[in-house]
């Protein structure tokens, strides 16, 4: 059952969805990364496409939450949150969006051995991204909930950034790896750690506003 009711369950409904949308660009740029990493680029490259549809897709949801917002949904006081919220969450797309183009444009090599820690590295952001949709639903619902959620996001972050940064000293001493494939990737696994600091950056708006609903 939810808090709020007319209004607000609309901007409720439409946030949910652009979540939605923002994992399936987050699905998708794994199996960008999956087909890439296995030689396949011209399949990395629908999926490039892919991404980037659902990602203005995305945009689109978030300007629609701004207009719900703008046109008297919740207080005055509080629209300025959801739209932070929105944007944060928004964001989690651009660095996915992002690193899937500097992938196809790039195309720098990777060696077989690294290809079970590069899909690590993209499923612990996804991991996190997940737990902060969890604490944004948690908002309509259980403000204790999305506090403890929007937590557990931190956790989440912090055990992507070990991921990321073992990642980037294993391509760093490979001896396999160019030294301009080096510092694309080190851009590159940057990007995909960005799913996961985004994430947690929504996930402190999600605890913010948590706290300011609790009084």
């Amino acid at each position: 059952m939810g808090i709020f009711g007319g209004k607000e369950n609309d901007v409720f409904n439409t946030l949910e969805d652009h979540l939605n949308v923002v994992r399936e660009t987050l699905t998708a740029f794994r199996a960008l990364v999956e087909s890439y990493i296995d030689g396949k680029v011209s399949e990395a490259e629908k999926f490039e496409n892919e991404v980037n549809e659902l990602e203005t897709k995305a945009d689109g949801l978030r300007r629609s939450i701004e207009m719900m917002l703008y046109e008297g949904a919740f207080l005055p006081a509080n629209r300025g949150d959801y739209v932070r919220l929105s944007e944060l969450v928004d964001q989690v797309a651009d660095a996915a969006e992002s690193a899937a183009h500097t992938i196809i444009l790039a195309r720098p090599k990777v060696p077989a051995e690294l290809r079970e820690e590069f899909m690590e590295l993209i499923d612990a952001g996804i991991k996190t991204y997940e737990i902060l949709m969890d604490a944004v639903k948690a908002l309509n619902t259980d403000v204790d909930q999305a506090m403890e959620l929007a937590k557990a996001v931190e956790d989440a972050e912090e055990a992507a950034d070990k991921i990321e940064y073992e990642l980037k000293r294993k391509v760093f001493e490979s001896e396999e790896i160019s030294t301009y494939a080096k510092l694309i990737w080190n851009q590159i696994l940057t990007k995909i750690g960005d799913i996961a600091d985004r994430a947690e950056d929504a996930s402190d708006q999600v605890l913010l506003m948590s706290v300011k609903r609790r009084g």
